[in-house]
């Protein structure tokens, strides 16, 4: 009789020891990602707005989680959106029509924002202008730097700065004045009335510079642009 027990016990630990011991798999956690930068409509870019109550559109961004998404919105009166009039928040791909200011340049851009908080790039800037009663003139939009590219550096002894610029106004003649040099912002004007979109500057060793474009149109309109900033080697 004590035999047979013995035999169990011994058959019950063999039992135990073959079961394989192993821990099932682990399945790794879903690592949330951003949804995709929105895709902007309308305004469309460069538009002259006939009415200043306006309404913005943009494409859907889309979430590999499938997560829901709010849009961020945000409408300034600088393309830097140091000026911002108006940031709004919206699930949908539309808002509400909103009253701005009559002749008046706008930048506006979006953003998308999933349920576990994380954040696409803002989209690209889209700007518009809103038409005044009995307007003359609009203003060009502010220029829109190119290169050298913001905080760059540069090895050469001379440098070709390079800007755009847009007026609704597509008859208006536009010249524009550089200022460039070492203060921030540039005091010194550089090049003053030039009807190109480019300048080319000497340059010092191992300096940090500074620069940006006034433009101005043929009907006494302009406007300032952004500083923007570089070094050299």
């Amino acid at each position: 009789m004590k035999n047979s027990i013995y035999l169990s016990i011994i058959c019950l630990v063999f039992a135990a020891c073959g079961s394989g011991g192993g821990d099932d798999p682990v399945t790794p956690p879903v690592v949330n990602t951003a949804p995709t930068v929105p895709v902007l409509t309308l305004p469309a870019d460069n538009k002259l707005c006939l009415d200043n109550n306006v309404s913005f559109q943009w494409n859907a961004s889309t979430d590999e989680q499938k997560d829901a998404i709010v849009y961020q919105i945000q409408i300034a009166k600088d393309n830097a959106f140091s000026q911002i009039v108006s940031t709004l928040d919206n699930s949908s791909l539309s808002t509400s029509a909103l009253a701005l200011e009559k002749n008046t340049a706008y930048y506006w851009r979006v953003k998308a924002t999933d349920a576990k908080g994380l954040s696409s790039a803002y989209s690209l800037t889209f700007k518009f202008y809103t038409a005044g009663t009995a307007v003359v003139n609009h203003l060009p939009f502010s220029p829109e730097l190119i290169a050298p590219v913001l905080n760059g550096n540069i090895g050469t002894s001379s440098a070709n700065l390079s800007w755009n610029a847009f007026d609704v106004d597509t008859a208006d003649v536009l010249t524009y004045d550089v200022y460039f040099g070492t203060a921030n912002p540039p005091t010194a004007k550089v090049g003053d009335n030039i009807t190109s979109k480019a300048f080319e500057v000497a340059l010092q060793p191992t300096t940090q510079y500074y620069w940006r474009v006034v433009v101005k149109d043929n009907k006494g309109g302009e406007s300032v642009g952004q500083v923007w900033k570089f070094k050299t080697n």
